[in-house]
């Protein structure tokens, strides 16, 4: 029986799926680092949210993990290359925190539009200050989305419904697929220029990390409104202060920061900055479908050797899964012979395929037959993820 432990808070219905599926599970989330790393040895898998960091030497302590389980759509608090190196899958689960995450980034969008928290704090220390907190309207006013996902084309939604203009920019998506929600693609310096409020909606990479800094906001409309519900380290939170303070930048809603809990930040004390503790995800709602998502793929993992939701292997429609699978086994065991029939040094491996199979995506073909392969003469265990 495979052995889970889940090692942040979540939803109970999400450890029902899993222990109804077989899986015995273990709850502890006060675990300090030290004690994760004693305590991960015991198990098979691991439920986190966005607290437990999952670090190179505590995953290299994992010596019996072969799945962790990330119940919310951001992997940055888990060290990929290193669960990769060690073959361990990583899932997550990014579909059930869409509504949620959206909505509250629309939210901020209009308290930021008409400055209510600031208002409704002035009211509640007993003062009456009507043109201090004057907004603007966003009723034909230019919205600019970083990053066109789940959660940005919801936000599109929303905003065509206030008549908003929509600007995209997301060097993945297609001019058509952006179309249908109304809005139509620009590059960043045309989406900088042009609008009056910008939301985030793109993971934290090497890319967009300090996406919007210093030169950036020197580009924008003065005046413009910044929301950031996505990811902390998006935004140089330096060069936004600074933007605040001479007048560039109108305001910002923030749900999340470089460091959270955000002591040291700048921005914390403007009055302009409006700020929430990390609440994408935090509705009764999206906790319990979070928890149940990420339960269910987890299990179909241990049970049937489903891999939906794999952060670290290269997406394949499950369609086309089906139809590789039995070529998957035949993979392998072509890759085991292969490696007992050769002697001596071998520096290249060729893969070729023809017929119907040729037309798909082969790549967990090559994984397979790799993972036969080096299955026979690697020291270190090789499965489908780090056979690459």
């Amino acid at each position: 029986m495979p052995k889970i432990l889940i090692s942040d808070k979540l939803d109970a219905e999400g450890k029902k799926v899993l222990e109804l599926n077989g899986i015995e599970c273990d709850e502890n989330s006060s675990l300090s680092p030290e004690e994760l790393k004693s305590a991960i040895a015991a198990y098979d898998g691991i439920v986190v949210r966005s607290r437990t960091k999952l670090s190179a030497d505590v995953i290299e302590a994992a010596s019996s993990l072969k799945v962790i389980g990330r119940a919310g759509t951001g992997v940055d608090n888990v060290d990929l290359e290193a669960a990769t190196k060690k073959g361990i899958l990583v899932l997550n689960a990014p579909e059930s925190n869409t509504h949620s995450t959206a909505e509250l980034t629309f939210s901020m969008l209009l308290a930021l539009a008409r400055n209510i928290p600031q208002a409704c704090a002035s009211v509640k220390a007993g003062q009456w200050r009507k043109q201090r907190f004057a907004g603007v309207e966003i009723t034909e006013k230019t919205i600019g989305i970083l990053g066109f996902g789940r959660i940005g084309s919801h936000m599109a939604q929303f905003a065509r419904a206030f008549d908003m203009e929509i600007l995209v920019n997301d060097p993945y998506v297609t001019e058509e697929s952006v179309a249908r929600f109304g809005a139509r693609t620009v590059d960043l310096d045309q989406l900088l220029e042009r609008s009056d409020f910008i939301t985030v909606h793109t993971p934290i990479t090497p890319e967009t990390k300090g996406m919007l800094n210093g030169a950036a906001f020197a580009k924008m409309k003065p005046g413009v409104r910044i929301i950031n519900c996505a990811r902390g380290g998006i935004i140089d939170e330096t060069a936004l202060a600074d933007a605040i303070e001479k007048g560039i930048v109108a305001g910002a809603a923030l749900d999340v920061f470089e460091t959270e809990p955000p002591q040291d930040s700048p921005l914390i004390d403007l009055e302009k900055v409006i700020a929430t503790p990390h609440l994408g995800a935090s509705t009764a709602e999206a906790q319990k479908n979070v928890a149940v998502e990420i339960a269910e793929r987890i299990a179909a993992y241990f049970n049937s050797g489903q891999m939906n939701g794999a952060v670290n292997l290269p997406p394949v429609d499950q369609k086309v899964m089906q139809e590789l699978e039995p070529y998957m086994t035949l993979c392998e065991k072509l890759g085991a012979f292969s490696s007992q029939m050769m002697s001596g040094q071998i520096k290249d491996i060729v893969f070729d395929y023809s017929g119907g199979v040729g037309s798909y995506d082969v790549t967990p073909l090559t994984r397979s037959a790799l993972k036969g392969f080096l299955g026979h003469i690697s020291e270190d265990p090789v499965n489908i993820v780090n056979a690459a």
